[in-house]
């Protein structure tokens, strides 16, 4: 059997990397350990797992990226420490403190938005480019799709060699034309001024770790390590905005680019030989709970538990002799139902008559290793029952993963979103 590491990656099919995997093991692959942003919500899980099975994977586990890099920069060591790994990818950020030592490896709190990613920092160096292209040449390029594309190509090298260098020079000719001709970008590009446009998305950052650091009731001085993860954090201004924050410099012994991929390997070699000195304790992002009378949101597993965990909680009706109740399964963080993620709905029926607020009508949610919910009703006067295992309407039903698994050509798949 092998194992190996699905990264993420939005450019590339899992069959492509299935494929390649193969060809360097030259075996075929069948199991797989994937790693997800720690603050994926359950439908973005749901669909990540639906494609490693389109691709012909057994999943053997969804685990955060956060985690699989503590699982990398902690194997083999056995001293207690408590960790932060900050995790800074091209599309969402994530933070997360651990406790590990011995063997385990135990999630305190984590935090993050999916929303903030290296491609906001590229945003805002073509934004200047093409400011600076309006103010000198009179066109804007946000009209011509190529034109933006190359801008775009050329924002994000411009923003890598800056990690190593104070000045980059940006040459594009032939950008656009108008009645004068062919026109060309030629600009410098300094590190003060990257540091300029985008010194708030840093501080945004900086914003979610003292969130994360306060749900896991410990302090900057308290983090005895701090890992950086993903191709941004080689940014120089991010590094020290993350040193003087934490007090202390971010751990360098781990590459940003490979440690995700490092450390789910380690769990697929713990998974597939069955290893029992490596226990991974992870943590559920966001809290799930129910929509309740009056469009109140019912949280019955708080973000940042424990997870796999089981918790239930007794509801009742709100009019006489009620024979149905519908759970609508949500995650989220705010008091009001509607504006937290709709996971899943079903509903119980045959209850029996009685008086509004008599019936017990529990509910129970069940979370397991890959942070995959399972949500169950039970009347207890009658020991009626439905439960769901929460699929949301953007991912696909089994039926509709069968037919594209057996039906469709490697070059055809496209998972539904």
């Amino acid at each position: 059997r092998q194992a190996v590491h699905l990264p993420r990656d939005r450019r590339d099919h899992p069959r492509e990397m299935k494929s390649v995997a193969e060809e360097y093991l030259g075996e075929p692959v069948t199991e797989a350990v994937i790693t997800v942003p720690a603050y994926f919500n359950d439908t973005q899980r749901q669909c990540t797992k639906d494609a490693g099975k389109i691709a012909g994977l057994e999943i053997l586990r969804i685990i955060n990226e956060p985690t699989a890099a503590a699982l990398a920069y902690g194997f083999g060591r056995t001293s207690e420490e408590n960790i932060a790994i900050y995790d800074l990818g091209g599309g969402t950020f994530d933070i997360s403190v651990l406790s590990m030592g011995d063997g385990v490896v135990e999630v305190l709190a984590t935090n993050g938005n999916t929303f903030l990613g290296g491609e906001d920092f590229d945003r805002r160096v073509v934004d200047h480019l093409n400011g600076w292209f309006l103010d000198n040449e009179g066109i804007d390029l946000r009209d011509d799709p190529m034109a933006m594309q190359r801008l775009k190509d050329a924002a994000e090298k411009a923003k890598c060699d800056l990690s190593s260098r104070d000045v980059t020079e940006i040459n594009l000719p032939f950008i656009a034309t108008d009645d004068r001709g062919p026109r060309h970008l030629n600009v410098e590009l300094t590190r003060d001024t990257l540091e300029s446009l985008c010194h708030d998305l840093v501080s945004q950052s900086l914003k979610t770790c003292e969130a994360c650091l306060k749900d896991s009731k410990l302090t900057p001085q308290d983090i005895d390590r701090v890992i950086l993860v993903g191709g941004q954090t080689r940014m120089p201004f991010l590094q020290t905005a993350v040193a003087e924050f934490f007090g202390k410099r971010p751990h360098k012994g781990v590459n940003p680019d490979e440690v995700v991929a490092v450390g789910a390997s380690i769990q697929a070699e713990a998974l597939t030989a069955d290893q029992k000195d490596l226990l991974l304790l992870d943590v559920t992002p966001l809290s799930l709970g129910i929509a309740t009378f009056g469009g109140r949101f019912a949280s019955l597993i708080d973000r940042n538990t424990t997870v796999p965990v089981r918790r239930s909680h007794v509801f009742t009706t709100t009019r006489d002799n009620q024979k149905d109740v519908k759970v609508r399964v949500l995650q989220g963080e705010s008091d009001v139902a509607a504006e937290n993620d709709l996971l899943g709905e079903f509903v119980l029926s045959g209850i029996k008559p009685a008086p509004k607020g008599e019936p017990e009508i529990e509910v129970a949610f069940d979370i397991d290793a890959n942070g995959i919910v399972n949500v169950s009703a039970r009347d207890n006067s009658t020991g009626l029952e439905q439960s769901i295992t929460v699929n949301a309407t953007s991912t696909l039903s089994d039926e509709e993963l069968e037919r594209i698994i057996d039906e469709n050509p490697p070059d055809a798949i496209a998972l539904k979103v």
